[in-house]
C-alpha cells in the first residue's frame, strides 16, 4: 500500500538571471548596456523530496545551496522552472520574518490579517487569539503597531501565529535563531508538541543541534543537489566534517600561495578568502627583482589573484605604502575610477608611479582588496618590504618625501 506524502518534490529545477550591474533608470539602461548583461545561475538542479504526513525534516547546507529556495517552492512564493511540487494539506510558514505585517497595524491587528491569509476564519481566530498573545509575551505591546516593535518581538508575533494556525504543514526558514533562550525553550516544545499532533515540519537551519533536536530526517543540499540525506545526527557529522576539511584545505591553499607568490615573510592576512592575492612583484616587467629601490626612480608593482568562489560584486583594490615606524605614507584605491572593475577567474594588476619621492628608508607595502560595502576579500598586511637609498641630491631633507626647493 502506497504511503501517503505530504510533499512530494519530483525532479525540481529552479533558475534565477544573475545581473553583473543591472541599470534601474531607462538612461542606465541605455548609456550602459553592459550593466544588463546576466548568467543563468542554477540554484537547484533536479532534487527529489517526499516527506510522509507528520515526519519532521531538516535542510542543511551551506549559504547558497537551495535550501530557502526549496522552502519557498513549497510554499508556492515562487514556482520551479522545471518539475512538479505537491502538497497535501493546509500549509502555515515563518519564512521571512515580518513578512505580511503591516507596520501601521497593532499587533493584534496584524494577527488577524496573518492567520487570514493562512486560511483561518474570523471565528477560529477569535477562538486562538488570546492563546497566540500569550504565548507570544507581547503583553501591553500587543496594541501598538508593529513598526514599533524589536526584531524579536517581530519573531514572536510571527512564530506565534504560524504554530497556532491548524495547518497540516508547518515551515520555518532560520527564525528560531532569533529570540532569547528561554522563548526558544519554549519555541522547541511547541514544536515537539506540534510534531506529536501529527503536523508535518520542514525545518531550514544552520544549527545542527535544532535540526536533532526537532527533525527525523536531514536532507544536505550541496550545489542545488542533494548530497545525503538520513538520520540527523549522521549527516549532520558528514556535514560538519566536510565544511571543517573545506576551511582546513582553504587555509592550506591560501598559505601556500603566500609562500609562492613572493610575498614577505612577515606577512599575514585577513579577509573571507573568496577573492586572494597569489603573486607580487615589485620590479620592472622583465620580472627583474627590485626591492632596494633608488630615490626618483619609477616605482612599479604587479600584482595577481585569484578568485575562489564566485564575486558578482565590482571590487576595489588598494596599497599603502607604510614606514617601518608606522607612519603611513602613502595610500591609492580603484575607487575613485569611473570605471568599476569586476574580477575574472584569474588576473593582473599594476601600479606605476612614475617618480618615486620617498626620502630614504624602509618601508612596507599592505595591499587589499574591498566590496563597495565594505566587505574584505583579502587584505594582506606586510605583504612586501622595501628599501629606498639615499640621493646625493637630498641630502639634509627629513620628512616623508622629498619636495623640490630653493634655499637663497
Amino acid at each position: 500500500m502506497k504511503e501517503e506524502f505530504s510533499i512530494e518534490v519530483k525532479d525540481v529545477r529552479k533558475k534565477f538571471k544573475i545581473y553583473y550591474d543591472k541599470g534601474n533608470s531607462l538612461k542606465e539602461k541605455t548609456l550602459f548596456r553592459k550593466r544588463n548583461k546576466y548568467e543563468d545561475h542554477w540554484v537547484l538542479k533536479g532534487i527529489d523530496i517526499s516527506i510522509k504526513k507528520g515526519e519532521a525534516v531538516g535542510l542543511i547546507g551551506r549559504n547558497g545551496c537551495g535550501k530557502s529556495t526549496t522552502l519557498k517552492l513549497i510554499n508556492r512564493i515562487m514556482y520551479p522552472t522545471s518539475g512538479t511540487i505537491a502538497v497535501h494539506g493546509r500549509v502555515s510558514s515563518l519564512i521571512e520574518l515580518g513578512a505580511g505585517f503591516h507596520q501601521d497595524m497593532s499587533g493584534r491587528e496584524n494577527i488577524y490579517t496573518n492567520a487570514a491569509i493562512f486560511g483561518m476564519t474570523k471565528d477560529e481566530i477569535d477562538e486562538k487569539i488570546e492563546e497566540i498573545i500569550q504565548f507570544s509575551e507581547l503583553g501591553e505591546h500587543i496594541d501598538n503597531p508593529v513598526r514599533t516593535y524589536s526584531s524579536g518581538m517581530y519573531m514572536r508575533l510571527g512564530f506565534s501565529v504560524a504554530i497556532n494556525v491548524k495547518a497540516d504543514i508547518l515551515l520555518i526558514d532560520e527564525i528560531l535563531a532569533v529570540g532569547d533562550v528561554s522563548f526558544q525553550k519554549k519555541c522547541f516544545e511547541k514544536l515537539q508538541e506540534i510534531k506529536s499532533n501529527g503536523v508535518t515540519i520542514v525545518l531550514v537551519s544552520h544549527s545542527m543541534g535544532q535540526i536533532e533536536a526537532i527533525c527525523d530526517r536531514a536532507i544536505w543540499l550541496e550545489e542545488g543537489e542533494i548530497k545525503e540525506e538520513g538520520k540527523p545526527s549522521i549527516v549532520g557529522t558528514h556535514y560538519n566534517s566536510s565544511m571543517e576539511a573545506e576551511r582546513l584545505g582553504k587555509e592550506e591553499k591560501r598559505e601556500q600561495k603566500v609562500l609562492e607568490g613572493g610575498f614577505a615573510d612577515k606577512s599575514s592576512r585577513i579577509g573571507n578568502g573568496k577573492a586572494i592575492y597569489t603573486k607580487i612583484r615589485l620590479g620592472d616587467e622583465t620580472g627583474k627583482g627590485m626591492k632596494t629601490l633608488q630615490m626618483y626612480d619609477k616605482f612599479e608593482l604587479y600584482l595577481e589573484y585569484e578568485m575562489l568562489e564566485q564575486v558578482r560584486e565590482a571590487v576595489d583594490f588598494r596599497i599603502c605604502i607604510i614606514r617601518n615606524d608606522g607612519t603611513q605614507c602613502y595610500g591609492s584605491s580603484t575607487m575613485g575610477e569611473k570605471q568599476e572593475r569586476y574580477l575574472g577567474k584569474q588576473g593582473k594588476i599594476s601600479f606605476v608611479i612614475d617618480r618615486l619621492d620617498l626620502l630614504p628608508g624602509r618601508y612596507r607595502l599592505d595591499i587589499s582588496m574591498k566590496l563597495r560595502d565594505g566587505t574584505i576579500l583579502d587584505y594582506i598586511y606586510f605583504a612586501q618590504e622595501f628599501y629606498v637609498k639615499e640621493k646625493k641630491e637630498c641630502i639634509g631633507e627629513f620628512g616623508i618625501f622629498s619636495m623640490p626647493h630653493q634655499w637663497e
